[in-house]
């Protein structure tokens, strides 16, 4: 079974309500007609219903069983927009903003419904900025108890792979954090690790990945990552974690004997922790492009209720993929 239809199993054994708010994106309406066939989740469509069963028929797909929610004839719409306003009334809303938002912005009104506790999370970003999706889920649903960073990860399943955990890895941070300094690494670490546990069923071992194996280039790059290893070591004593490491040295064990002999973490890794959304963007476009693994994200880690993030080159079927692993995360919450 592959990863994905693990997550697939997990998901239909107590179904969550995920609301869809990109109803103009064929991806989504394909994706939206695919969840209710394989029952992984119920789906919540924002938008007008003839618009939204007219592109159906026009996809030839079946939409029988998803609710459909016009913000402009929501009952809800008025409990919505005070929820808004008590929110975000410091920071200078209105009722009369409140109102203007959440009947343009399906994003924000798709959020609202999580924190409404009228859907389990969110799936967005088909058509929209990483920063549009995070910025009303920051703004709205505020950080998880305990965070300390909000950051994204990938899920990567690479076929016919056996490094990792049986070909599957999570990527972090690639798609929020453009620069993140050595505790902001180390932040993130944990927070993979914590992810992995949760959605891959496996214990994680994590590598701090640099252009450098155990100091064979010096440069501040390379200090950065030292010194997050050395801060997730000392805060987080209960992490497989080692670096710095080159990505070879991190997953390939004859690379890593020669290069790493006495790290726990080389040849073993399951969590690539990225020095930065460069190497972290690049990277996983790469294994998903040309070693044709599946990428699943970016998935947000330390919001207080899941909402996720696409990347606008996804295809139906990530999106797909996407609403079963928010639905497993919306499990753990329960």
């Amino acid at each position: 079974m592959s990863f994905i239809d693990s997550i697939k199993v997990r998901a239909r054994r107590n179904k969550k309500i995920i609301v869809l708010p990109e109803t103009k994106d064929k991806r989504t309406l394909l994706a939206a007609a695919q969840v209710l066939q394989e029952e992984t989740a119920n789906i919540i469509m924002i938008g007008k219903e003839e618009k939204i069963l007219d592109g159906a028929g026009w996809l030839e797909v079946d939409l029988t069983g998803v609710t459909i929610v016009d913000p402009d004839v929501s009952p809800k719409f008025e409990v919505y927009v005070n929820l808004l306003y008590e929110l975000r009334k410091e920071k200078g809303m209105t009722i009369e903003k409140a109102e203007e938002i959440l009947k343009t912005d399906y994003i924000t009104f798709g959020v609202m419904m999580v924190k409404a506790g009228d859907a389990d999370g969110m799936v967005a970003g088909a058509c929209h900025a990483t920063a549009d999706v995070l910025r009303p889920s920051l703004q709205i649903l505020k950080t998880a108890p305990g965070t300390e960073l909000v950051s994204g990860f990938f899920i990567i399943d690479v076929p016919n792979c056996s490094y990792g955990e049986n070909g599957t890895f999570l990527f972090a941070d690639c798609g929020l954090n453009q620069d993140p300094n050595p505790q902001e690494l180390a932040a993130i670490a944990n927070s993979s690790a914590k992810s992995f546990r949760n959605l891959v069923g496996a214990e994680p071992i994590i590598a701090m990945l640099s252009h450098s194996t155990k100091g064979s280039a010096k440069h501040p790059l390379v200090d950065k990552v030292v010194e997050a290893t050395a801060l997730a070591k000392s805060k987080y004593p209960d992490l497989v974690l080692d670096g710095e490491l080159q990505t070879d040295a991190a997953i390939v064990p004859s690379v890593a004997a020669h290069k790493a002999p006495e790290s726990e973490v080389g040849g073993k890794a399951n969590v690539l922790v990225f020095p930065n959304l460069d190497c972290g963007n690049i990277g996983y476009k790469l294994v998903q492009r040309l070693g044709g693994a599946e990428a699943y994200g970016p998935m947000l880690q330390g919001i207080s209720k899941p909402v996720n993030d696409l990347s606008r080159g996804c295809s139906a079927e990530d999106i797909v993929g996407v609403i079963a692993l928010t639905a497993v995360q919306a499990q753990l919450i329960d």
